[in-house]
């Protein structure tokens, strides 16, 4: 084989791998301290005297409703980043979620790892579940966040292109594991939350440890009560002020910001 056969070979080897790292570069904005402190917005850092509440991967028919009624009892509105194949199976719970005042964002389709480069297929099932989650709640999605936060170039872009902003988050309860209770969820989160933090939760176990919800659930009261002793109010991202972005009035969203109240109108299909 000549000199300039092998140059060849070496180089059609070499352009896969880099189209797979450039693919996968972005994803390693899931580690805490890089994404906190080198890209604030994309973690979902805020106003100082909020922390917004969002849990990922419902709606489940069995364990979503409970935390709806924890909520309702404490208070709070918080965002739930729904999965659009889970707002399919159960879309009477997902109205059930913007009815009672909560905003609906999205996690995608389905649960899965993109390892490998596929933009198409991204964009065409994130399109999918915005179109899934608008035309069953009425409300048009405004945040984004991948599975894993796993933010890959494909997922980004097809985020950026359906107007989503990508938001991860600045503390989490580890509430998808086997051995999680209610006390290590609460001091998990404790250990990195701020003012101005993003709060990840899960209201189902539908890709964690089967029952680990109920961990997260009994952890609520507490960690709401932290943060409300700190001087800091809980709500939805909504209200969060990510990168300086001011409140959406409740007539564009449909999602009230004062706690305790009630949207000003029932959602229709169709709606914006």
């Amino acid at each position: 084989m000549s000199e300039g056969s092998r140059a060849a070979r070496a180089a059609c080897a070499v352009v896969p791998v880099a189209a797979a790292l450039a693919h996968i570069g972005p994803a390693a904005t899931w580690l805490h301290g890089p994404r906190r402190l080198l890209l604030p917005a994309l973690a979902g850092q805020g106003r100082p005297d909020h922390v917004a509440l969002t849990f990922d991967d419902g709606p489940d028919p069995v364990s979503t409703p409970l935390f709806l009624d924890v909520l309702d009892g404490l208070g709070v509105r918080a965002t739930f980043f729904v999965l659009g194949e889970n707002v399919v199976r159960h879309p009477a719970q997902a109205r059930e979620l913007a009815r009672r005042g909560h905003e609906l964002a999205v996690h995608g389709w389905s649960h899965d790892r993109p390892w490998l480069p596929s933009p198409a297929r991204d964009a065409r099932e994130l399109r999918r579940a915005v179109q899934v989650v608008r035309e069953t709640t009425g409300r048009t999605p405004r945040w984004y966040r991948p599975p894993y936060g796993i933010l890959t170039t494909g997922r980004w872009a097809a985020a950026r292109r359906l107007g989503l902003r990508p938001v991860l988050w600045t503390a989490w309860g580890k509430d998808w594991r086997r051995d999680a209770t209610p006390a290590s969820v609460r001091a998990t989160v404790a250990a990195d939350l701020r003012e101005g933090g993003t709060v990840l939760l899960h209201d189902t176990d539908h890709a964690s440890a089967p029952g680990s919800w109920r961990a997260a659930l009994a952890a609520l009261p507490g960690l709401v009560g932290d943060c409300r002793a700190a001087g800091l109010e809980v709500g939805p991202l909504l209200d969060h002020g990510v990168a300086g972005k001011t409140r959406v009035r409740e007539a564009e969203s449909g999602v009230p910001t004062t706690p305790g109240a009630v949207p000003s109108r029932s959602p229709t299909p169709g709606q914006p």
